[in-house]
């Protein structure tokens, strides 16, 4: 490229989401008077993020063009029927397999978000005295005629010299990084990033390099674990759980954790390391992403994977009506019961929740990542009882955590994909990471790069002016 056009348009970075906390992921880009934003994602967890939802969008929505999606989970598209409602008309581009997921995501949050609102209602758990959804299913069904398609590693013109081109993440399906050009600037969202070998998808691919970056940083204090028995922690409580006849509850994230719940299921099984007792998927959103899953044409699976290696289950039930659900309360012997939320936030997990946490004889297996002020993370932390439907449900059944099923990538994993990078870039912003973890790989990065590194403030602006680079390159 040439010098810095001096006549370029001021561009600015707004931090909307994701930034001092590890859900809401949403980057507002103005260009002049151009808007596009980057993500539009749900806050989750703690009740001062969760209340920013209902708060009006900072940014006028009809004044932004298009919307650039990285991935299908809640943190990251579950606000854009929100958007809509308050005015937003552009359109939205992602991959062909976000686009699949995020259909069966916003689809379920409708309905959830009318369904909650009228239990809150019938229960009188709710300060307001008529609450409501954040947006219903009629908001969702419109929002999804925004979807457009666009392929991996094929550039995407925006007009006004804007390029964006999505490059594969490795987190979930479809799941990617997003590098956009603006005249002789250029920014990198790595969106979530996922490890360098995943179980059932593809790995990463190098991304490309740019003049800023904005890296995950969700386990930027960790390293995963590579145990010589593979999920060993999961296997022994299922053992002890089946001594006991008990159920052994497992939510799983219903866009990808589920299937590498079951092929974990289905490898233990097959190695003998645990007896083939009744696997039930209790997640109506859950099993349309597995169905997703199937489709082989969207080219997402990694050469090596069958779908057998993940359906191989014996006794493997598909619970798709709440008949179905329901069914599994009554049944006597020893289960493994896979349902949705991940973060026990929601869903049809909270009805298995509620009855198996209070029996010794039970096991709940959190499989998962679980955000500061989940139910989730409350149990991992020793909670003695949970609020689920406005009552207190006393905590007696055993409480494992298995850490190998993350899909997120550890801090070695972010610092290779750093260095895969052709060039340093002028600023690291590190988002969507907890306090901890973001200060640890920032002190990492600084260290073992020399990079500048940035953990931007919910709600900061930052000027990306063309940067003069030494010799011929900026």
């Amino acid at each position: 490229m040439g010098s810095p056009d001096t006549a370029s348009p001021p561009v600015t970075l707004r931090f909307l989401g994701a930034a001092g906390t590890v859900t809401g992921s949403k980057y507002l880009l103005s260009i002049g008077n151009r808007h596009i934003l980057v993500d539009a994602g749900m806050f989750q967890g703690d009740k001062k993020w969760r209340e920013r939802n209902w708060r009006p969008f900072p940014h006028p929505a009809h004044e932004i063009t298009d919307i650039l999606i990285t991935h299908a989970h809640m943190d990251h598209v579950g606000y854009l029927p929100a958007l809509v409602k308050e005015g937003f008309s552009g359109t939205i581009w992602a991959t062909p397999g976000t686009i699949r997921l995020t259909q069966i995501v916003l689809r379920d949050a409708g309905y959830l978000q009318v369904m909650e609102a009228r239990e809150a209602q019938k229960g009188g758990y709710s300060k307001h005295a008529d609450p409501k959804p954040l947006y219903t299913p009629e908001d969702v069904e419109v929002t999804l005629t925004m979807l457009r398609a666009v392929d991996y590693d094929q550039p995407l013109d925006l007009d006004d010299d804007i390029c964006a081109t999505w490059v594969r993440a490795g987190h979930i399906l479809g799941s990617a990084s997003i590098h956009l050009q603006i005249d002789s600037r250029s920014v990198l969202f790595s969106g979530d990033l996922g490890r360098h070998d995943p179980p059932v998808l593809k790995p990463r691919a190098k991304p490309p390099a740019a003049d800023w970056v904005l890296m995950e940083s969700t386990y930027g204090d960790r390293e995963h674990a590579e145990p010589d028995r593979p999920h060993e922690n999961m296997a022994a409580a299922i053992r002890r759980t089946v001594e006991r006849g008990g159920h052994i509850l497992m939510p799983a994230f219903a866009i990808d954790r589920t299937e590498a719940v079951l092929k974990a299921i289905t490898d233990l099984m097959r190695a003998k390391r645990i007896p083939s007792i009744p696997v039930f998927v209790d997640s109506p959103m859950g099993l349309n992403a597995l169905d997703v899953y199937r489709d082989l044409s969207l080219d997402e699976l990694k050469d090596d994977i069958e779908i057998d290696d993940f359906l191989g289950i014996p006794q493997l039930t598909e619970a798709r009506t709440s008949d179905d659900s329901k069914r599994i309360n009554t049944f006597r012997h020893s289960c493994i019961i896979v349902s949705s939320s991940g973060m026990l936030e929601g869903g049809r997990v909270l009805h298995h929740l509620e009855r198996i946490l209070p029996g010794k004889q039970h096991c709940l297996i959190i499989t998962g990542y679980q955000a500061t002020g989940t139910r989730g993370r409350a149990l991992i932390d020793g909670a003695r009882n949970v609020k689920i439907h406005g009552q207190y449900i006393p905590v007696r059944a055993e409480v494992v955590q298995d850490r190998e099923f993350s899909a997120h990538a550890d801090a070695s994993d972010l610092i290779d994909w750093l260095r895969d990078l052709d060039r340093e870039p002028h600023t690291v912003f590190l988002t969507h990471g907890e306090g901890r973890a973001s200060r640890a790989l920032a002190e990492r990065i600084t260290e073992e790069l020399g990079w500048n590194v940035v953990l931007p403030g919910h709600g900061e602006v930052v000027s990306l002016r063309p940067i003069r680079r030494e010799g011929n390159q900026t």
